[in-house]
C-alpha cells in the first residue's frame, strides 16, 4: 500500500497557509475515504469529532469528513504530545484522493516528525488499532529532539517587495534605479540573480526566500529590492517577516498546473501573500486595472496605493475615498493623487524611456508602479522623477524586457514574454515601431513546464500577430518535455489560424538569424528570448547591430504612426 505521506515541505516564512513558517502535507486520503462506515466512525471518535456523520466511502460525503479529520486528527496529535491549540488549514486539490494540511511550526526537527506522524496514522487506518495509532504517533513526537528555529529574517533596512505575473522584474529594476540615484545602496534579488549596487555578485534565479536572505545578511546594503516569484513562495516560503512596501503589478494565467495552482483566481491567492505580510504603517502598491490584484486590499493591513492608467477609474476614487493614494496618466504625465489634494504631475511620459514613448502600455503600468513604491518609501519627489527619467529599456538596466536594436533598416526586439500576457505586449511594440506596409516576424519559444493549452495559445497568438513565423527553442528550459513535443503544441495554436509552414530551430540565435536573414528594411524582428539572453545580444553586436537610442526609438515611433 502506497505511503498516505505524499509529500512533506517545510516553509520557511510567511506562505499562502499562514503569515509564518509553516510544515505543508501533502496526504493521500484514499485509506480514509474507502473505510467502512464502522472504522470512520471510529477513527472520529478517537480524535475528537463527536456526532461526525462520515457519509458511505468513497462518496462526497465522505471526502468532505476526510478533510475535516485530518485537520483534527493533526491537532489531536498535537495537544496529546504536549502542543495546545496549533492551528491547522485544509485545502483540497484537484486530485480528490489528496488534500493539503498546514501548520505553523518553531522548531524544524519536531514539526518534521509530527507531519511524518500524521502519515503514519493515515497508513494505518485499515491494518491496526486506530486508537493505539494516535497514542504512539503523540508519543514519537513528543520524544524527538526540538531542533532548530525558522530562519525567517526580520529586516534591519526599508524592503520594497515585487510580485505580479508580468512587469516584476521591470519594476523591481526600477525601484532599485531611483533607489540608487537617490545615493542608497542597493541589493536587490530577482529572476537573474543577486545584484549589490548595480553588480551582480550571482546569477540564476532568486526570485525566492534565499534571494531575499543574501542581501538582507549583506552588512552594506542600505535598501532591499525583493523580487518575489510564486515557486519561492509555494516551495519555500518569503524569508522575510515583512517588507515596508509591496508591489502586485498583475496576476494572469502562467505556471498553472504546478504546486495544486491550477487556476488564476488560485494564483492571485499565493501573490496576495506578499502584500498581507507589509507592516500596518506601509504601504502595499495594486493594480487598480486588475480586479484580482484590486482585491487584495480586502486582505492587507497596510495603506492602499492604487496606480492606473486610467484617472478616472472607480477604483482609484474608491482608494482615494478610503484615505489612500493613487498614481495615474493625466494628459500624458505621470501623477499622483491624494485625497483632498490637487494632482501633482511628476514627469511626462514621453520623458520616461522605459515607456517607448508612451507606446507601451505596459511599462506605462510598471512606470507607475515604481513611481509609487520609491514614494511611497519615502524616497524624494524629484530623485524619483530622476530615476525614472535615467533608466533606459536597454541590456545595461533592463536586460531581457523590450530591449530594442537596429540592424541596418530592420528593427529587432528582445523580450522573455513568457505569457500570453508578455507575446501580446510584445507584439504591441512590433506594431509601434513598424514602418507602414512593412512586415512583423516573430521568434516563438516556451519553457517546458506550462500546460499544454497555454502553449498552444502562445503559437495561436504568434501565427495571428505576425507575419513570418519561426520556432527557437530553449535546450535549457525543456523541463521533462521533448524538442517534439513542445513542437507539435505550437504548431497546433497556430494552425488554428491557418498557419502550418514554418522552420524550427534549435536555438534562439539560429531563430532570430533566419528571421533577420529574411528580413526586410522596416521589418521588425521580436524574439522570446529567454534561454541565450547574452548569446542573443553577441549576435547582434557581429551583425553590426545597434540599441536604440532614446532619440532613435521615438523617430520609429513617428514614422509608424504611434504617439
Amino acid at each position: 500500500m502506497p505511503s498516505s505521506l505524499v509529500e512533506l515541505r517545510v516553509l520557511e516564512g510567511p506562505n499562502l497557509y499562514f503569515p509564518r513558517a509553516a510544515i505543508k502535507l501533502t496526504l493521500d486520503i484514499s485509506g480514509l475515504s474507502a473505510a467502512s462506515d464502522e472504522t470512520a466512525l471510529r477513527f472520529a471518535k478517537r480524535i475528537g469529532l463527536r456526532n461526525a456523520r462520515p457519509g458511505h466511502a468513497e462518496t462526497g460525503f465522505r471526502q468532505r469528513f476526510a478533510a475535516r479529520a485530518v485537520a483534527r486528527l493533526v491537532r489531536a496529535v498535537a495537544s496529546e504530545s504536549g502542543t495546545a491549540r496549533l492551528a491547522v488549514r485544509v485545502r483540497s486539490t484537484s486530485d480528490p484522493h489528496q488534500v493539503v494540511v498546514a501548520f505553523p511550526w518553531r522548531r524544524r526537527e519536531r514539526a518534521q516528525v509530527m507531519g511524518r506522524a500524521i502519515g503514519d496514522v493515515l497508513d494505518a487506518l485499515l491494518s491496526a488499532d486506530i486508537e493505539t495509532a494516535v497514542s504512539e504517533a503523540a508519543e514519537r513526537v513528543a520524544a524527538s529532539e526540538p531542533g532548530a528555529a525558522p530562519h525567517t529574517i526580520t529586516p534591519r533596512i526599508p524592503v520594497v517587495a515585487v510580485t505580479g505575473t508580468n512587469g516584476k522584474t521591470t519594476t523591481s529594476r526600477m525601484i532599485a534605479h531611483i533607489a540608487r540615484t537617490d545615493g542608497r545602496l542597493v541589493g536587490w534579488s530577482n529572476t537573474d540573480g543577486i545584484y549589490i549596487d548595480g553588480e551582480m555578485i550571482e546569477s540564476g534565479d532568486y526570485s525566492g526566500p534565499s534571494g531575499a536572505g543574501r542581501i538582507l545578511e549583506h552588512e552594506q546594503v542600505e535598501f532591499a529590492v525583493t523580487e518575489t516569484a510564486r515557486g519561492g513562495i509555494l516551495l519555500k516560503g518569503i524569508g522575510l517577516t515583512r517588507n515596508d512596501v509591496s508591489v502586485v503589478t498583475n496576476v494572469s494565467a502562467d505556471h498553472l498546473g504546478l504546486q495544486g495552482i491550477d487556476t488564476v483566481d488560485q494564483l492571485a491567492e499565493v501573490k496576495s501573500v506578499v502584500p498581507q505580510i507589509t507592516r500596518k504603517g506601509g504601504w502595499a502598491v495594486l493594480n487598480a486595472d486588475d480586479p484580482r490584484v484590486f482585491a487584495m486590499r480586502g486582505v492587507i493591513r497596510a495603506q492602499p496605493w492604487a496606480f492606473s492608467r486610467d484617472p478616472d477609474s472607480p477604483a482609484i476614487r474608491e482608494i482615494l475615498g478610503s484615505g489612500g493614494r493613487a498614481t495615474t496618466v493625466i494628459d500624458g504625465w505621470v501623477s499622483v493623487l491624494a485625497p483632498d489634494s490637487d494632482a501633482d504631475p511628476l514627469v511626462e511620459l514621453v520623458d520616461v524611456p522605459m515607456t517607448l514613448a508612451g507606446l507601451s502600455h505596459f511599462n506605462v503600468e510598471n512606470t507607475l508602479a515604481a513611481a509609487s513604491a520609491a514614494l511611497a518609501i519615502g524616497i524624494p519627489r524629484d530623485v524619483v522623477i530622476e530615476g525614472l527619467r535615467t533608466f533606459r529599456p536597454d541590456a545595461e538596466h533592463n536586460p531581457g524586457r523590450m530591449n530594442l536594436f537596429s540592424i541596418g533598416e530592420v528593427t529587432v526586439v528582445i523580450d522573455l514574454a513568457h505569457n500570453e500576457a508578455g507575446l501580446e505586449a510584445l507584439f504591441e511594440i512590433m506594431n509601434g515601431v513598424r514602418r507602414p506596409g512593412a512586415r512583423l516576424l516573430i521568434g516563438l519559444g516556451v519553457v517546458g513546464d506550462r500546460q499544454d493549452d497555454l502553449i498552444e495559445k502562445l503559437g495561436e497568438i504568434a501565427a495571428r500577430d505576425s507575419d513570418v513565423i519561426a520556432i527557437g527553442h530553449k535546450e535549457k528550459y525543456l523541463r521533462g518535455r521533448t524538442f517534439e513535443e513542445l513542437d507539435e503544441l505550437m504548431r497546433t495554436g497556430a494552425g488554428r489560424v491557418g498557419v502550418t509552414s514554418f522552420a524550427s530551430y534549435p536555438t534562439e540565435v539560429a531563430a532570430l538569424s533566419a528571421l533577420v536573414g529574411q528580413a526586410l528594411p522596416g521589418d521588425v524582428v521580436g524574439l522570446m528570448c529567454h534561454a541565450e539572453r547574452q548569446e542573443v545580444y553577441d549576435w547582434i553586436a557581429l551583425q553590426g547591430g545597434t540599441p536604440d537610442s532614446n532619440e532613435t526609438l521615438a523617430a520609429k515611433v513617428r514614422t509608424a504612426g504611434g504617439p
